[in-house]
C-alpha cells in the first residue's frame, strides 16, 4: 500500500468544514481528472458514489462508500469495485493556527491508501502498446497533485476567497 496525505489549516470551525467536507459530489469541481460524481443515499455511512475519472486516454469509473462518519471529526471511505484504495477526512480543532482577523482555524487532513497494484487484470481498459507498470508510474504523482488541488479548492470556498495555502504533503509506501 501506498498513502498520500495532504493538510492544511481552515479558518473556520470544524462543524462548519465537516458538513461542507460531507458533499462529495462537489469534489468533482475541484479536480481536473474527475468529471462527475453520482451519489446513490443521503451521505451517511453505506452511501456509495460514482466517481467518473478521465486522465489521458483512460476513462474509469470507481465506486466509493462511505464507512463511518464521527460528526464533526472524520469521514472514512472505501473503494467497493476492483482497486483497493481507502481513505479518510479528518477534521481537528486548531484555534491556535488561527490569525488575528479569524475566530478559529481547523485541520483539515485527506488521507488516501491505496494499492496501485490492485488495478492489475484488466480494470483498466490500456491502449495497444501501453503498458500498466507505465500508467502506475504516471498515476501515482497525478494522485498527490490532485489530492493538492482539491484542498486548496476546498480552502478558497471554504473561506469565500483564494489565498496562499500552506500543505502538508506526505507520500509514502506503508511500512506494514
Amino acid at each position: 500500500m501506498e498513502t498520500v496525505e495532504v493538510s492544511t489549516v481552515v479558518y473556520l470551525p470544524p462543524e462548519d468544514v465537516f458538513d461542507f467536507l460531507t458533499d462529495f459530489p462537489r469534489y468533482a469541481n475541484y479536480s481536473e481528472s474527475l468529471r462527475e460524481v453520482r451519489q446513490h443515499g443521503d451521505g451517511t455511512p453505506g452511501t456509495e458514489y460514482d466517481l467518473v475519472f478521465a486522465w489521458w486516454k483512460l476513462d474509469y469509473t470507481a465506486r466509493s462508500r462511505v464507512v463511518a462518519t464521527d460528526p464533526p471529526s472524520r469521514i472514512d471511505w472505501t473503494i467497493v469495485k476492483d482497486l483497493d484504495a481507502n481513505g479518510e477526512w479528518r477534521v481537528e480543532e486548531a484555534p491556535d493556527e488561527a490569525p488575528t482577523d479569524a475566530e478559529t482555524a481547523s485541520r483539515v487532513i485527506l488521507r488516501i491508501d491505496f494499492d496501485p497494484d490492485s488495478a492489475r487484470g484488466g480494470v483498466l481498459d490500456l491502449p495497444l502498446f501501453v503498458s500498466f507498470d507505465w500508467v502506475v508510474e504516471k498515476v501515482t504523482p497525478k494522485i498527490e497533485t490532485e489530492a493538492e488541488r482539491i484542498v486548496e479548492r476546498i480552502v478558497a470556498d471554504l473561506e469565500g476567497e483564494r489565498r496562499p495555502v500552506e500543505l502538508q504533503v506526505r507520500n509514502r509506501p506503508d511500512d506494514g
